[in-house]
């Protein structure tokens, strides 16, 4: 009965978080297309400019007590009321120190009209820290459904902000009071489905008991956050505004594809394995599933995404943003492989090997550092190549760690990821060829959308894959229920 229990709520989680993910990634199309309009890429290059150092010290607010807290054996209302009074204070210090560091900010960049935007967009996140608790306790109770309505009324609301200050001529003002009023509303959902509430009455005990593996956590993200947004530091420093700008877009676009498939795992991935921890056997069947899974969802969306960038950019935000889409390509191609990364890391993070995934993330960090200085000099494509090639291979040094874990052989592993990677590329190769005689930019972009879908169903359906036939077996159950 339990099996089924958790079983049942697995698939919960993976259909409200794809369900939610995908209206989110929707309302982001739709909003990005019409900000994109009204705005330059000089406007997303200022924004750009900061976002490295807003996500840094939302990390240190953070300090990982979110992963803490879910997979501590027993968490009571303790343990959250530390976690969230540790969270107001520091982020309250943080934001402190970035308002008077604002200054240097723009100094490091050459704009001196970063420091005014720099010090209202850190608002930001301490106004996230006042969440940060209530997300806690809906992840960890695995109350997908509720994360989910949150994001999307709050996209909602902040879409249609960032649109009307746009609109009236903002600008760059526009984004950023876009994102302050998404993380307000996201908070204020929050408090509205936890029933948890904190009191004026605690002590750090809990949070001193966390911190030795949520500490690892904590430099483990900003590393994180360093590696994701490093060519919004490079390029703000060794180009200009507009090409930060143009990378963003791409970087937006691929990434609306990126969380579509990891907000189908993220709510669920770390809480199962948690609570199979001491069940090596099925540890095993569940993450190979899991990689299964991905690998079925991941290729073919991510790639498709590639193949229709050139019409998609286009149409949805006119010929202005072209150059973003050789830049898409590439970062596509990466994008394939990232949910998969992120499945392994949440697994070794699920283990309590904090430690082993913070230096993992060090030294990757590095190493994407050192290629990407060391290749500037031969223009941004080559940069993105490198980056991209360096972290799909870093795919095999976490599955090391993942073998050792519970003894998952890298065959096994490949078995079940390179059937979805070559069918999807298969087909999408083939689609490409197909639709090169339609000189009409919007059948084009609708002929590769319907012929690669029904390529790769007609090809999961004739090769009897289990992964797909599970996946339409559950849809149609509940589309019955």
């Amino acid at each position: 009965m339990a099996e089924q229990t958790l079983k049942e709520k697995t698939a919960k989680g993976l259909f409200w978080g794809g369900l939610s993910n995908g209206l989110q990634q929707l309302l982001n199309l739709l909003f990005g297309i019409f900000l994109a309009r009204l705005l330059t890429p000089d406007d997303y290059g200022m924004v750009g400019m900061l976002s490295i150092f807003s996500l840094i010290a939302a990390s240190l607010q953070e300090s990982g007590f979110t992963a803490a807290l879910v997979n501590r054996k027993e968490a009571g209302h303790e343990d959250f009321n530390a976690v969230f009074w540790f969270n107001v204070l520091c982020s309250a210090c943080l934001y402190t120190l970035l308002f008077f560091c604002a200054p240097l900010i723009a100094a490091f960049y050459g704009v001196p009209e970063l420091t005014a935007l720099a010090r209202y967009t850190f608002l930001g996140f301490f106004i996230s820290s006042l969440g940060i608790a209530h997300s806690a306790y809906l992840f960890r109770n695995l109350m997908v459904k509720q994360r989910a309505m949150a994001s999307v009324v709050a996209l909602t609301v902040s879409g249609i902000t960032g649109i009307v200050l746009a609109w009236n001529g903002l600008a760059y003002w526009g984004i950023a009071t876009q994102s302050l009023v998404y993380i307000t509303t996201n908070t204020a959902f929050y408090w509205y489905f936890s029933p948890w509430r904190p009191t004026f009455r605690w002590h750090f005990a809990p949070v001193r008991e966390m911190f030795g593996f949520s500490s690892r956590l904590l430099i483990t993200n900003i590393f994180n956050h360093i590696n994701h947004n490093l060519f919004s530091i490079l390029l703000g420093k060794l180009y200009t505004e507009k090409e930060v700008g143009y990378y963003n877009q791409a970087n937006k676009w691929c990434g609306m594809g990126q969380m579509t498939i990891l907000g189908m795992v993220n709510g669920v991935v770390q809480p199962v394995f948690a609570r199979t921890a001491e069940e090596q056997e099925r540890q095993r069947q569940i993450f190979r599933k899991m990689l299964r899974f991905v690998s079925f969802v991941s290729f073919p969306a991510m790639l498709g995404l590639g193949l229709v960038a050139e019409e998609l950019i286009t149409i949805a935000v006119t010929d202005k943003w072209l150059p973003s889409a050789d830049m898409m390509h590439i970062l596509c191609v990466g994008g394939a492989f990232v949910p998969l990364t992120h499945l392994y890391q949440q697994f070794i993070i699920s283990r309590g090997k904090s430690q082993l995934f913070m230096w993992n993330t060090i030294c990757v960090c590095v190493c994407l550092l050192m290629v990407s200085l060391a290749t500037y000099g031969y223009g941004i494509k080559t940069m993105l190549t490198a980056y991209v090639a360096l972290n799909i291979g870093w795919l095999l040094v976490w599955h090391y760690f993942v073998w050792k874990e519970i003894g998952i052989r890298l065959i096994h592993a490949l078995k079940d990821v390179l059937p979805f990677a070559l069918i999807a590329s298969g087909v999408l190769l083939l689609t490409y060829f197909l639709t090169l005689p339609i000189s009409n930019i919007y059948l084009r972009l609708a002929g590769k959308v319907l012929l690669a879908a029904a390529l790769y169903i007609g090809t999961m359906w004739l090769c009897r894959s289990v992964t797909f036939m599970e996946s339409m077996e559950y849809l149609f159950k509940r589309k019955k229920a």
